[in-house]
């Protein structure tokens, strides 16, 4: 693989320098990354690779094996044992590894951190401060000072979001240099335009039905968006128009002001989000699929009655009524006669007369084009273009089934199926019921697919077309189960989300988006080598891979379709996500000229007490008022932290503020700040959870056991709706299944349990903190010897839990001397018999001895009640044995 001339550029700038490189969507960042993998796989270096997922990881491991690059990449997951990780990590190359695995690697001194050559980051807009990669740079730098860091993006919009936003990433990467190239960087276009791709754009006029269906669709969304804003006139929603609703971020916009607030919103205003989107899904329809489906969506809106009943008010609407006048329209289309228009029918020859289903224009275009691309088959036109292979990209795999299915078997014939299938069906089960329900006053309403069963394809279709051999037009599928076709076409595509249509030439489907393999477009670019491309519908980062493609490979031709109908919001939002792309480079050039990031901090966080810990205390000071001796060096601050909770971002946060974390696995709770306190951190959902299936009592019992200040920790985010009961302060009723009441009944039966709420992770790293000053640190060992299993000798079941509560309620009996006591003794007889010597031994403490010894022996009846006495004696005896928990009662 060679690069093109500005891809070595940027090469060359990111390999001598750090920093993070932002390139626009398309122009190649896999290609770059590879070759940094390339130059990396050595067994002198140790490169790990961060944040990537199954699907990188096996792209680049097969690209690099082509190539024939040795040492090859490897994967370090879960599979790999402590041991085998260590040695892999000694044989040096690049690793690919997950965060929490290497997080905990780093802090037990598994991998030599002095010995890594340096770390690549991809996807580097997903970085955040309290992330795990955040904190791997930082434990990184803080024991490597020469390795590098580069950090590699290709979502330019993703670093707009937020106050200097690509500063603080900048910061969390310990880098100080920002590599911006856009696609109107001048290096760019130049080397793009000296092998141009040959456009063909054909510009397409919506049906009148289509254009008063996106007219009332447009209408519809406005009217919601407006009604929104009015009953949430505080909310800031100058993001909230009609423009943005065309793209993808609108729902992201509107969960952003409501999260926070979203369990106080009234039932009008969640119907009003949910409607929204609905048209928005709608609109985006209405130019990708058939009537067919699209009027069954439409016409589920208004016979659903949860829908209709609940509604924010625009089914009432004018709007309303055209869409489903003019879906309905599209469905049932008249074939034109030589009849009159003036001329009068009975209603009975109307239903029964023959009608059209009206066909995306798009279709006929394709089919022309397909026609056009065969003619080429035996001649050259004008510009050399002739025999080649021909690649048709789509939206999804569902446009990809049907325009098979329209190139093989024609429109007309697939719309028919559709209607038989979706409309005439539902009609004989409308019918159906209604005999069955004869003489009884109820009303039918007709069945209509959801919008998860029209947008997923569904195996009948599949079936359909791979057992229609018969083709329309001398269209001869190009079936994928045919080996000999496929050997003789001498093209053998690796990608699963491909659907083969025709041989000659050789015509292939494949999805933009929606398909497992985010690099399949690319993989069957480069395995096909196709001459001609027809892009059905637009996508800018499809577009600029073609273009990367042909420059490339400068002598093979390549001419690309452009299909889009003109005046459409289809159109608009191509338009729309160019604008945001070209205005979010020009933010980040703005904000690269004004950026401060001091020299002297290599892009260091201020406030990260870790990596000056080299230089605190590194010459001890004198003080002359202690005799000219050095300095008392401060204790460092130590926790302990269950290997379970490096899911979290707590981990890096209490990292981040100096704070050395031990990660080992522990029984009884998940951070341990002090030898007394312990805490077990709970998210809402685990909360919940914890208490309907009594988990949660069982880990209170273990923290009670073995330590003097329990602690429950509830983490909630501050963004996001949080209510633990109903609207009103006080609830008509009680009920012991409510989480409120489920969390009195534990701090009753827990007194000693301290309850903690927090506001995310960042004030519970600063809570934390404040405990832990001025008091002594936790011990590890012990913190692994308490166990909550019956194997061990301190085990949960292994004492009467309501007779250790009852002890612990007696003067003299604490927490650290209660197990003592109950390993020498078996029920309250023997403990009553016990001598104030025999007691000192056990407790190894006499004033605590003499304190139970003196409750357990004083007069508390009269001399008359001997019998009572001893019948009180007797029962205690039986039912309080401290080592029969589960002891049956008998009456």
């Amino acid at each position: 693989m060679s690069l093109l001339e500005y891809e070595n550029q940027i090469f060359l700038d990111a390999f001598h320098d750090d920093g993070l490189l932002v390139t626009a969507r398309g122009l190649g960042l896999e290609r770059i990354f590879r070759s940094f993998l390339k130059v990396y796989s050595d067994a002198g270096n140790l490169v790990l690779v961060l944040n990537t997922n199954q699907q990188d990881e096996d792209y680049f491991i097969e690209q690099l094996d082509e190539e024939k690059c040795r040492p090859l990449p490897k994967a370090i997951t879960s599979e790999y044992s402590v041991k085998d990780r260590e040695a892999t990590y000694l044989e040096g190359g690049v690793l690919f590894i997950t965060s929490r695995i290497l997080v905990v690697d780093m802090l037990t001194n598994r991998i030599p951190i002095h010995l890594i050559s340096g770390i690549l980051i991809y996807k580097a807009h997903r970085i955040l401060d309290s992330g795990q990669e955040a904190f791997i740079l930082r434990l990184y730098r803080e024991k490597n000072k020469t390795g590098f860091i580069k950090a590699f993006s290709n979502s330019p919009t993703s670093f707009t979001a937020g106050f200097c936003h690509v500063e603080r990433v900048m910061k969390c990467l310990f880098v100080r240099k920002l590599y911006l190239w856009p696609r109107f960087q001048a290096s760019v276009v130049s080397c793009l335009d000296k092998n141009k791709v040959d456009v063909i754009e054909l510009h397409l006029q919506m049906t009148p039905a289509m254009l008063a269906c996106q007219t009332a669709l447009l209408d519809l969304i406005d009217a919601c968006i407006k009604e929104l804003k009015r009953r949430n006139p505080s909310l800031d929603t100058e993001e909230m128009t009609v423009e943005n609703s065309l793209g993808h971020d609108l729902d992201q916009i509107i969960r952003l002001h409501l999260d926070p607030i979203w369990h106080q919103l009234g039932s009008n205003t969640r119907q009003l989000i949910s409607d929204i989107k609905t048209l928005r899904l709608l609109l985006q329809y209405l130019t990708q699929y058939d009537c067919v489906n699209f009027y069954n969506l439409v016409n589920s809106l208004r016979t659903n009655e949860k829908a209709f009943g609940s509604n924010a008010g625009w089914l009432f609407m004018d709007a309303a009524d055209s869409l489903f006048l003019h879906a309905k329209e599209r469905l049932y289309q008249k074939e034109k006669k030589k009849t009159n228009s003036k001329d009068t029918a009975p209603k009975s020859e109307l239903l029964s007369s023959p009608f059209l289903l009206e066909e995306c224009p798009k279709w006929q275009t394709l089919k022309e084009v397909v026609e056009e691309i065969e003619g080429y088959h035996l001649t050259k036109d004008e510009e050399g273009f002739g025999q080649g292979r021909v690649l048709i990209a789509a939206a999804d795999d569902k446009m990809c089934s049907q325009l098979r299915e329209v190139l093989c078997d024609g429109g007309q014939v697939m719309l028919k199926r559709l209607y038989d299938k979706f409309i005439n069906k539902t009609k004989e089960q409308n019918e159906v019921k209604a005999k069955n329900s004869w003489g009884k006053k109820q009303q039918t309403k007709s069945q209509s697919l959801t919008l998860t069963q029209m947008i997923k394809p569904t195996a009948d279709d599949g079936n359909n077309v791979e057992n229609r051999i018969k083709a329309t037009n001398d269209y001869s599928i190009f079936n994928s189960t045919d080996t000999a076709a496929s050997a003789s076409a001498g093209v053998s595509i690796s990608s699963s989300a491909h659907y083969p249509v025709l041989s000659a030439p050789i015509t292939i489907l494949h999805p933009l988006q929606g398909h497992n393999d985010p690099f399949g477009l690319i993989r069957t670019l480069e395995e096909l080598q196709p001459t001609y491309v027809i892009l059905y519908d637009a996508d800018v980062t499809f577009v600029r891979q073609l273009e990367v493609f042909r420059a490339s490979h400068p002598d093979k031709p390549l001419r690309v379709y452009f299909l889009m109908y003109k005046g459409s919001t289809e159109e608009q939002r191509y338009l729309t996500s160019l604008r945001r792309e070209k205005e979010a480079f020009e933010y980040l050039i703005r904000s690269k000229a004004t950026m401060v990031i001091p020299e002297e901090r290599e892009g260091r966080i201020e406030d990260d007490p870790n990596l000056s810990r080299d230089t605190t205390h590194a010459n001890a000071t004198v003080d002359s008022r202690k005799g000219g001796g050095p300095e008392e060096k401060p204790q460092q601050q130590k926790i302990i932290v269950d290997m379970r909770e490096f899911r979290s971002e707590l981990p890096s946060l209490i990292h981040r503020r100096g704070i050395d974390i031990e990660p080992v696995t522990i029984s009884v709770g998940d951070y341990i700040l002090t030898p007394q306190i312990c805490v077990e951190r709970k998210s809402l959902s685990d909360l919940i959870g914890s208490l309907n299936n009594g988990r949660l009592y069982n880990q209170c019992v273990s923290m009670c056991r073995y330590y003097e200040r329990p602690v429950l920790l509830i983490e909630f985010d501050p963004n996001k709706s949080f209510a633990l009961q109903g609207k009103y302060t006080v609830s008509s009723e009680i009920n012991s299944s409510d989480t409120t009441s489920r969390l009195t009944l534990l701090t009753l039966h827990f007194p000693r349990l301290r309850v903690l709420w927090c506001q995310g992770p960042y004030a519970t790293a600063e809570l934390f903190h404040k405990l832990k000053v001025g008091r002594e640190q936790p011990d590890t060992s012990k913190a692994m010897s308490f166990t909550g299993d019956g194997e061990s000798e301190l085990a949960i079941g292994k004492y009467n839990i309501s007779a250790q509560t009852m002890l612990l309620k007696m003067p003299g009996i604490t927490t650290k001397n209660v197990h003592r006591l109950l390993n020498h003794v078996h029920n309250i007889c023997d403990l009553v018999q016990c001598s104030v010597e025999k007691l000192a031994g056990i407790l190894e403490n006499e004033p605590l001895a003499r304190q139970l010894h003196r409750f357990l022996h004083a007069e508390h009846l009269t001399a008359n009640s001997s019998a009572t006495a001893a019948a009180v004696k007797s029962k205690t005896a039986k039912y309080l044995d401290f080592k029969g928990s589960k002891r049956k009662r008998t009456n």
